[in-house]
């Protein structure tokens, strides 16, 4: 036990500073008369923080490390597996393939419930697909690219773990939508994220520094979408305001209405 409480200790000292992040200001966004959200309009573009990609750089770091590794930080992937495997040989819980969804569903739980995130649905939406989009392809030749063996032995794609990769991106997501609304909803998100990547080392399909490179991906697909989504939708839309007019006209014995003006 006292090596389980080492690996949650370690795995969450390294997601801390995660939840000491300042509250950046709160960004308005414009409106018609009927409160209606204006989709021609760009949504705020976020500048580059480098700071704010220490974390997950980090934790993806530290996980390279491992695979390539001999000593301490293989020893520890060995040990951690062992130790949760003798407590728990049997144990078979698939929760983890749901979970990873979990934060996802609260950012549109929150809001069918009237409590708005930073962004109206549709853009939540665009977001959250363009961090899957970059967390999938990402992971997908990593895993391919360094060939890790599952502890389990089941395949040769152990390196990131996929399903915490998601979680993060996930709890990541909520974060960005609701951190100015209330940050603990945010950290909420944090918690089950890590429960996932614990779950998918007692499944025994994951090894400790596969879970924790994991958790790097997330956050960063995450923190890159929200970096470029306003420019890809700036490509997509425009700020001219469309003026039209309708006018009857008689010409040569014919009648009809005129169509005129700028699109």
């Amino acid at each position: 036990m006292y090596k389980t409480f080492l690996t949650w200790l370690i795995f969450g000292a390294t997601l801390s500073p995660c939840f000491a992040q300042k509250i950046d200001s709160v960004q308005t966004f414009p409106v018609d008369s009927a409160g209606q959200w204006n989709a021609k309009e760009e949504i705020p573009k976020n500048k580059f923080k480098p700071a704010t990609f220490i974390v997950p750089v980090v934790l993806m770091g530290y996980g390279f490390a491992a695979v390539y590794d001999h000593g301490a930080l293989k020893q520890l992937d060995v040990s951690t597996r062992a130790e949760l495997q003798e407590d728990h040989p049997l144990f078979a819980a698939h929760v983890d393939d749901y979970l990873q969804f979990a934060p996802a569903a609260a950012v549109y739980a929150l809001n069918l419930s009237g409590i708005k995130g930073k962004h109206n649905l549709f853009d939540a939406s665009m977001l959250y697909v363009t961090s899957a989009a970059i967390m999938g392809v990402s992971t997908h030749f990593v895993k391919h690219g360094v060939g890790r063996m599952r502890p389990d032995e089941s395949g040769i794609n152990s390196f990131p773990s996929g399903h915490t990769a998601s979680a993060f991106m996930a709890a990541e997501f909520l974060h960005q939508e609701y951190k100015d609304v209330n940050p603990w909803i945010g950290y909420a998100g944090y918690f089950v994220a890590t429960a996932t990547g614990t779950l998918r080392m007692y499944n025994n399909k994951h090894w400790f520094s596969d879970v924790v490179a994991g958790a790097g991906f997330g956050i960063a697909s995450t923190k890159i979408a929200y970096l470029v989504y306003p420019y890809v939708k700036s490509i997509f839309t425009t700020k001219k305001t469309d003026h039209f007019t309708i006018m009857p006209f008689h010409q040569q014995g014919e009648t009809g209405l005129m169509l005129s003006g700028r699109f």
